[in-house]
Protein backbone atom coordinates (compact mmCIF):
# COMPACT_ATOMS: atom_id res chain seq x y z
CA UNK A 1 0.00 0.00 0.00
CA UNK A 2 2.85 2.24 1.17
CA UNK A 3 4.77 1.40 -2.23
CA UNK A 4 1.24 1.99 -4.70
CA UNK A 5 0.97 5.29 -2.51
CA UNK A 6 4.82 6.21 -3.70
CA UNK A 7 3.89 5.36 -7.45
CA UNK A 8 0.93 7.65 -7.25
CA UNK A 9 3.06 10.62 -5.64
CA UNK A 10 5.43 9.91 -7.94
CA UNK A 11 2.96 10.22 -11.15
CA UNK A 12 1.58 13.35 -9.98
CA UNK A 13 5.18 15.31 -9.27
CA UNK A 14 5.54 13.64 -13.19
CA UNK A 15 2.55 15.32 -14.34
CA UNK A 16 2.47 18.52 -12.40
CA UNK A 17 6.49 18.82 -14.10
CA UNK A 18 4.62 17.92 -17.51
CA UNK A 19 1.87 20.74 -17.08
CA UNK A 20 4.62 23.57 -15.66
CA UNK A 21 6.94 22.67 -19.38
CA UNK A 22 3.92 22.79 -20.94
CA UNK A 23 2.78 26.02 -19.52
CA UNK A 24 6.74 27.46 -19.78
CA UNK A 25 6.41 26.12 -23.67
CA UNK A 26 3.15 27.44 -24.79
CA UNK A 27 3.96 31.16 -23.19
CA UNK A 28 7.22 30.78 -24.73
CA UNK A 29 5.60 30.03 -28.21
CA UNK A 30 3.14 33.32 -27.36
CA UNK A 31 6.35 35.45 -26.54
CA UNK A 32 8.13 34.33 -29.48
CA UNK A 33 5.26 34.86 -32.02
CA UNK A 34 4.54 38.19 -30.80
CA UNK A 35 8.62 39.11 -30.75
CA UNK A 36 8.21 38.08 -35.11
CA UNK A 37 4.85 40.06 -35.17
CA UNK A 38 6.77 43.05 -33.49
CA UNK A 39 9.02 42.94 -35.48
CA UNK A 40 7.23 42.10 -39.02
CA UNK A 41 5.10 45.31 -37.69
CA UNK A 42 8.58 48.00 -37.05
CA UNK A 43 8.93 49.25 -40.40
CA UNK A 44 5.06 50.47 -40.27
CA UNK A 45 5.87 52.35 -37.40
CA UNK A 46 9.14 53.71 -38.84
CA UNK A 47 6.96 55.06 -41.95
CA UNK A 48 6.42 58.04 -40.05
CA UNK A 49 9.52 58.34 -38.81
CA UNK A 50 10.63 59.19 -42.52
CA UNK A 51 7.70 61.28 -42.83
CA UNK A 52 9.13 63.90 -40.84
CA UNK A 53 12.00 64.19 -42.38
CA UNK A 54 10.31 64.98 -45.60
CA UNK A 55 9.14 68.63 -44.38
CA UNK A 56 13.03 69.77 -43.90
CA UNK A 57 13.34 68.11 -48.13
CA UNK A 58 10.22 69.91 -48.57
CA UNK A 59 11.06 73.30 -47.11
CA UNK A 60 14.11 73.31 -49.58
CA UNK A 61 12.16 73.08 -52.57
CA UNK A 62 9.58 75.35 -51.17
CA UNK A 63 10.38 78.59 -53.02
CA UNK A 64 7.93 81.08 -52.46
CA UNK A 65 7.63 82.27 -56.05
CA UNK A 66 7.17 86.41 -56.99
CA UNK A 67 3.68 87.14 -58.07
CA UNK A 68 2.74 87.29 -61.81
CA UNK A 69 2.81 90.79 -63.44
CA UNK A 70 -0.57 91.43 -65.30
CA UNK A 71 0.90 92.18 -69.03
CA UNK A 72 -0.42 95.59 -70.72
CA UNK A 73 0.13 94.90 -74.08
CA UNK A 74 -1.92 91.63 -75.67
CA UNK A 75 -0.36 88.53 -76.63
CA UNK A 76 2.38 88.86 -74.03
CA UNK A 77 2.31 86.16 -71.50
CA UNK A 78 2.62 87.30 -67.94
CA UNK A 79 5.66 87.05 -65.78
CA UNK A 80 7.31 83.81 -64.82
CA UNK A 81 9.06 83.20 -61.24
CA UNK A 82 12.27 85.43 -61.10
CA UNK A 83 14.47 81.91 -61.50
CA UNK A 84 12.52 81.41 -64.55
CA UNK A 85 12.49 84.75 -66.15
CA UNK A 86 15.96 85.44 -65.69
CA UNK A 87 18.04 85.00 -68.03
CA UNK A 88 21.26 82.50 -67.83
CA UNK A 89 24.84 84.50 -67.36
CA UNK A 90 26.04 82.41 -70.07
CA UNK A 91 23.26 84.08 -72.42
CA UNK A 92 24.75 83.82 -76.16
CA UNK A 93 25.34 86.79 -78.01
CA UNK A 94 22.34 85.51 -80.46
CA UNK A 95 19.95 85.27 -77.64
CA UNK A 96 20.92 88.65 -76.15
CA UNK A 97 20.26 90.28 -79.21
CA UNK A 98 16.64 88.47 -79.79
CA UNK A 99 15.64 89.16 -76.52
CA UNK A 100 16.78 92.95 -76.59
CA UNK A 101 15.10 93.43 -80.01
CA UNK A 102 11.47 91.42 -78.48
CA UNK A 103 11.90 94.15 -75.61
CA UNK A 104 12.00 97.25 -78.11
CA UNK A 105 9.15 95.63 -80.48
CA UNK A 106 7.26 95.13 -76.78
CA UNK A 107 7.93 98.52 -75.83
CA UNK A 108 6.49 99.84 -79.61
CA UNK A 109 3.44 98.31 -78.91
CA UNK A 110 2.83 99.86 -75.72
CA UNK A 111 4.09 103.30 -76.83
CA UNK A 112 3.35 104.01 -79.97
CA UNK A 113 2.81 107.50 -80.13
CA UNK A 114 6.24 107.67 -78.24
CA UNK A 115 7.71 111.01 -78.71
CA UNK A 116 10.36 113.60 -77.62
CA UNK A 117 9.16 114.94 -74.65
CA UNK A 118 10.04 118.60 -75.53
CA UNK A 119 8.04 120.92 -76.60
CA UNK A 120 9.42 122.37 -80.06
CA UNK A 121 8.40 123.41 -83.73
CA UNK A 122 12.11 124.03 -85.06
CA UNK A 123 15.67 122.57 -84.31
CA UNK A 124 16.67 125.96 -82.78
CA UNK A 125 14.12 125.33 -80.48
CA UNK A 126 14.64 121.89 -79.81
CA UNK A 127 18.67 122.29 -79.54
CA UNK A 128 17.78 124.92 -76.74
CA UNK A 129 15.17 123.01 -74.83
CA UNK A 130 17.31 119.86 -74.72
CA UNK A 131 20.28 122.07 -73.08
CA UNK A 132 17.75 123.70 -70.31
CA UNK A 133 16.55 120.16 -69.81
CA UNK A 134 19.78 118.92 -67.83
CA UNK A 135 18.95 118.39 -64.02
CA UNK A 136 15.41 119.07 -64.40
CA UNK A 137 12.70 117.72 -65.52
CA UNK A 138 11.23 118.06 -69.29
CA UNK A 139 8.04 119.35 -67.78
CA UNK A 140 9.51 122.21 -66.30
CA UNK A 141 11.67 123.15 -69.25
CA UNK A 142 8.39 123.21 -71.60
CA UNK A 143 6.81 125.25 -68.99
CA UNK A 144 9.64 127.68 -69.22
CA UNK A 145 10.11 127.71 -73.01
CA UNK A 146 7.15 129.38 -74.33
CA UNK A 147 8.23 132.65 -72.41
CA UNK A 148 12.02 132.46 -73.84
CA UNK A 149 10.90 131.81 -77.48
CA UNK A 150 7.98 134.29 -77.46
CA UNK A 151 10.42 137.21 -76.82
CA UNK A 152 13.94 135.93 -78.52
CA UNK A 153 12.73 133.60 -81.44
CA UNK A 154 16.03 132.91 -83.36
CA UNK A 155 19.23 132.50 -82.59
CA UNK A 156 20.11 136.34 -83.51
CA UNK A 157 17.66 137.49 -80.81
CA UNK A 158 19.46 135.31 -77.91
CA UNK A 159 22.47 135.87 -79.04
CA UNK A 160 22.32 139.94 -78.76
CA UNK A 161 19.53 139.02 -75.01
CA UNK A 162 20.64 140.72 -71.82
CA UNK A 163 21.79 137.85 -69.68
CA UNK A 164 19.60 139.43 -67.00
CA UNK A 165 16.64 139.49 -68.37
CA UNK A 166 17.47 135.74 -69.53
CA UNK A 167 18.29 134.75 -66.51
CA UNK A 168 14.72 135.69 -64.68
CA UNK A 169 12.97 133.75 -68.05
CA UNK A 170 15.03 130.40 -66.53
CA UNK A 171 14.62 130.50 -63.08
CA UNK A 172 12.23 128.22 -62.65
CA UNK A 173 14.07 125.40 -64.40
CA UNK A 174 17.17 125.69 -61.90
CA UNK A 175 20.95 126.62 -62.51
CA UNK A 176 19.75 128.99 -64.23
CA UNK A 177 22.66 131.16 -64.82
CA UNK A 178 24.85 128.33 -66.11
CA UNK A 179 21.63 127.76 -68.22
CA UNK A 180 21.67 131.51 -69.81
CA UNK A 181 25.56 131.34 -70.18
CA UNK A 182 25.38 128.20 -72.14
CA UNK A 183 21.88 129.13 -74.80
CA UNK A 184 23.19 132.94 -75.17
CA UNK A 185 26.96 130.95 -75.84
CA UNK A 186 24.84 128.40 -78.36
CA UNK A 187 23.30 131.11 -80.23
CA UNK A 188 26.50 133.10 -80.88
CA UNK A 189 28.51 130.15 -82.23
CA UNK A 190 25.53 129.34 -84.34
CA UNK A 191 25.11 133.00 -85.43
CA UNK A 192 28.99 133.42 -85.99
CA UNK A 193 29.58 130.26 -86.89
CA UNK A 194 26.41 128.28 -89.56
CA UNK A 195 24.55 131.56 -90.27
CA UNK A 196 22.09 130.87 -87.92
CA UNK A 197 21.43 127.59 -88.40
CA UNK A 198 21.35 124.43 -86.17
CA UNK A 199 24.11 122.11 -87.73
CA UNK A 200 22.66 118.66 -88.70
CA UNK A 201 25.89 116.51 -88.10
CA UNK A 202 27.59 115.34 -85.02
CA UNK A 203 30.75 116.40 -84.97
CA UNK A 204 29.16 120.04 -85.89
CA UNK A 205 26.92 119.71 -82.92
CA UNK A 206 29.02 118.76 -79.91
CA UNK A 207 31.17 121.48 -80.61
CA UNK A 208 28.67 124.33 -79.65
CA UNK A 209 28.33 125.08 -75.74
CA UNK A 210 26.90 123.42 -73.79
CA UNK A 211 26.04 120.03 -76.38
CA UNK A 212 27.31 117.09 -76.25
CA UNK A 213 26.44 113.41 -77.64
CA UNK A 214 23.15 112.92 -75.90
CA UNK A 215 21.88 116.53 -76.93
CA UNK A 216 23.45 116.01 -80.41
CA UNK A 217 22.10 113.10 -80.99
CA UNK A 218 18.19 114.34 -79.51
CA UNK A 219 18.44 117.28 -82.32
CA UNK A 220 19.80 114.65 -85.13
CA UNK A 221 17.16 112.51 -84.31
CA UNK A 222 13.98 114.23 -83.84
CA UNK A 223 15.06 117.06 -85.83
CA UNK A 224 17.40 116.33 -89.01
CA UNK A 225 15.58 112.28 -88.88
CA UNK A 226 18.98 110.95 -88.77
CA UNK A 227 19.28 107.77 -86.60
CA UNK A 228 20.63 108.78 -82.60
CA UNK A 229 20.97 106.84 -79.12
CA UNK A 230 19.84 108.98 -76.03
CA UNK A 231 21.67 108.16 -73.35
CA UNK A 232 20.19 109.69 -70.34
CA UNK A 233 19.70 108.59 -66.91
CA UNK A 234 16.14 106.26 -67.44
CA UNK A 235 18.39 104.74 -70.45
CA UNK A 236 21.45 104.05 -68.55
CA UNK A 237 19.40 102.45 -66.02
CA UNK A 238 16.89 100.21 -67.64
CA UNK A 239 19.58 98.62 -70.19
CA UNK A 240 22.00 97.64 -67.33
CA UNK A 241 18.63 95.93 -65.37
CA UNK A 242 18.36 94.22 -68.89
CA UNK A 243 21.36 93.23 -68.48
CA UNK A 244 22.38 94.24 -72.12
CA UNK A 245 25.32 96.53 -70.88
CA UNK A 246 26.97 96.26 -68.24
CA UNK A 247 28.99 99.70 -69.17
CA UNK A 248 28.38 102.73 -66.92
CA UNK A 249 29.89 105.17 -68.82
CA UNK A 250 27.17 106.77 -71.51
CA UNK A 251 29.83 106.84 -74.70
CA UNK A 252 30.41 102.97 -73.83
CA UNK A 253 26.45 102.55 -73.59
CA UNK A 254 25.80 103.63 -76.47
CA UNK A 255 28.35 101.79 -78.41
CA UNK A 256 27.12 98.79 -76.44
CA UNK A 257 23.36 99.07 -77.32
CA UNK A 258 23.65 100.22 -80.52
CA UNK A 259 25.35 96.99 -81.42
CA UNK A 260 22.19 95.13 -80.50
CA UNK A 261 20.18 97.23 -83.35
CA UNK A 262 19.55 97.85 -86.66
CA UNK A 263 21.02 101.55 -87.20
CA UNK A 264 16.92 102.44 -88.12
CA UNK A 265 15.39 101.76 -85.03
CA UNK A 266 17.95 104.05 -82.99
CA UNK A 267 15.85 107.06 -82.22
CA UNK A 268 12.48 104.79 -81.31
CA UNK A 269 14.34 102.99 -79.49
CA UNK A 270 15.30 105.86 -77.10
CA UNK A 271 11.76 107.12 -77.26
CA UNK A 272 10.57 103.85 -76.14
CA UNK A 273 13.40 102.69 -73.58
CA UNK A 274 13.50 106.13 -71.57
CA UNK A 275 9.25 106.55 -71.91
CA UNK A 276 9.10 103.05 -70.16
CA UNK A 277 11.30 104.09 -67.51
CA UNK A 278 9.59 107.39 -66.97
CA UNK A 279 5.88 105.54 -66.62
CA UNK A 280 6.40 101.86 -65.50
CA UNK A 281 10.45 101.05 -64.55
CA UNK A 282 11.40 103.45 -62.39
CA UNK A 283 14.19 103.84 -60.39
CA UNK A 284 13.36 103.48 -56.69
CA UNK A 285 10.28 101.34 -56.96
CA UNK A 286 10.12 99.94 -60.44
CA UNK A 287 5.94 98.32 -61.20
CA UNK A 288 6.72 95.14 -61.99
CA UNK A 289 3.13 93.92 -61.96
CA UNK A 290 2.01 96.44 -64.71
CA UNK A 291 5.18 95.87 -66.99
CA UNK A 292 4.55 94.36 -70.21
CA UNK A 293 7.91 92.93 -70.51
CA UNK A 294 8.27 90.85 -67.06
CA UNK A 295 8.96 87.74 -68.61
CA UNK A 296 11.53 89.00 -70.58
CA UNK A 297 12.88 90.79 -67.74
CA UNK A 298 16.51 89.68 -65.42
CA UNK A 299 15.41 92.31 -63.26
CA UNK A 300 11.96 91.27 -62.14
CA UNK A 301 10.81 91.17 -58.60
CA UNK A 302 13.30 94.10 -57.45
CA UNK A 303 9.91 96.46 -57.63
CA UNK A 304 6.30 96.34 -56.83
CA UNK A 305 4.34 92.68 -58.06
CA UNK A 306 1.16 92.41 -57.23
CA UNK A 307 -0.85 93.60 -60.07
CA UNK A 308 -3.17 95.60 -57.96
CA UNK A 309 -0.24 97.79 -56.36
CA UNK A 310 2.16 98.22 -59.50
CA UNK A 311 -0.77 99.59 -61.10
CA UNK A 312 -1.07 102.83 -58.42
CA UNK A 313 2.95 103.04 -59.29
CA UNK A 314 2.25 104.21 -63.10
CA UNK A 315 2.79 107.80 -64.23
CA UNK A 316 1.98 109.77 -67.41
CA UNK A 317 -0.67 109.15 -69.45
CA UNK A 318 -0.66 105.20 -67.58
CA UNK A 319 -1.72 106.52 -64.92
CA UNK A 320 -4.06 108.72 -66.07
CA UNK A 321 -1.93 112.05 -65.32
CA UNK A 322 -0.97 114.70 -67.83
CA UNK A 323 2.08 114.37 -70.05
CA UNK A 324 5.38 116.34 -69.72
CA UNK A 325 4.67 118.46 -73.25
CA UNK A 326 1.99 120.87 -73.70
CA UNK A 327 1.72 120.99 -77.19
CA UNK A 328 1.85 116.86 -77.45
CA UNK A 329 1.38 115.58 -80.88
CA UNK A 330 -2.03 114.61 -82.03
CA UNK A 331 -1.03 110.62 -81.68
CA UNK A 332 -0.67 111.20 -77.78
CA UNK A 333 -3.67 113.10 -78.12
CA UNK A 334 -5.66 110.27 -79.74
CA UNK A 335 -4.69 107.59 -77.22
CA UNK A 336 -5.86 109.11 -74.08
CA UNK A 337 -2.84 111.17 -73.16
CA UNK A 338 -3.43 114.61 -71.56
CA UNK A 339 -1.71 118.32 -72.10
CA UNK A 340 0.70 119.41 -69.45
CA UNK A 341 -0.50 122.84 -67.46
CA UNK A 342 1.08 125.89 -68.41
CA UNK A 343 3.57 127.18 -66.00
CA UNK A 344 1.27 128.50 -62.81
CA UNK A 345 -1.56 126.39 -63.66
CA UNK A 346 -1.01 124.01 -61.14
Amino acid sequence: MKKSAAAQKSAATKKATTSKKATTSKKATTAKKAATSAKKAAPAKKAPAKKAATPSAKLKKAVVAPKKATAAVKGVAPAQPVSASRPRKEESRTALVRRARRINRELAEVFPYAHPELDFVNPFQLIVATVLSAQTTDLRVNQTTPALFAKYPTPEDLAAANPEEVEEILRPCGFFRAKTRSVIGLSKALVEEYGGEVPGRLEDLVKLPGVGRKTAFVVLGNAFGRPGITVDTHFQRLVRRWQWTDETDPDKIEAAVGALFPKSDWTDLSHHVIWHGRRICHARKPACGACPIAPLCPAYGEGETDPEKAKKLLKYEKGGFPGQRLNPPQAYLDAGGKPAPPLGAG
